[in-house]
Order: structure tokens, then sequence, then C-alpha cells
């Protein structure tokens, strides 16, 4: 139960547009359009099980791990500083 200034179900409706948000900018960084033959990376033929699955996809398996492994080491969200933190 929220206390105060706020409603009642304030503190569900920040937790529901965190969640939007951070599925808003999962969807944004999908790839879009014609998949590759060769890796932009590596030049390694990308199977086509891979295209199909995804389409838009621009790296082999491997440098997509690489570049996945290295975006989650800086995700840049702060915790702290979220919307679902203040209202404690």
């Amino acid at each position: 139960m929220a206390t105060g200034w706020a409603g009642d179900g304030a503190v569900q409706d920040q937790i529901d547009a965190t969640v939007k948000d951070g599925v808003s900018r999962a969807k944004s960084r999908l790839p879009t359009g014609p998949s590759a033959a060769s890796c932009d990376d590596c030049g390694e033929a990308i199977p086509e099980a891979r295209r199909l699955a995804m389409p838009g996809v621009r790296l082999c398996v491997a440098c997509q791990a690489e570049v996945d492994k290295q975006a989650t080491a800086f995700s840049g969200y702060n915790r702290r500083g979220s919307k679902d933190s203040q209202l404690r």
C-alpha cells in the first residue's frame, strides 16, 4: 500500500513502466532487414538456420556472443537510481 501523495497502485505502476521501458529498449536493439550470408566481423559463413531464426542477423554466433559479453559488462542501468527504488 502506497502512502503519502502516491496512489495505492503507484508502486506497481512504476514497476510496470520500468518493465515496459526495458522491453522497448530490447526490441529496439533487435536486427532488422535482410540477413548477411557471412559474418561482418570474422567473415565466417552464417548458417541458414540462424539467418531464418534471426532476420537481419549480421554476426556469427561466436562474434555475437563476444558482442553480448561486452555489452553486459557495461549495461548502463543504475538500479539504485531507478524509479522503483525512489518510491521506497
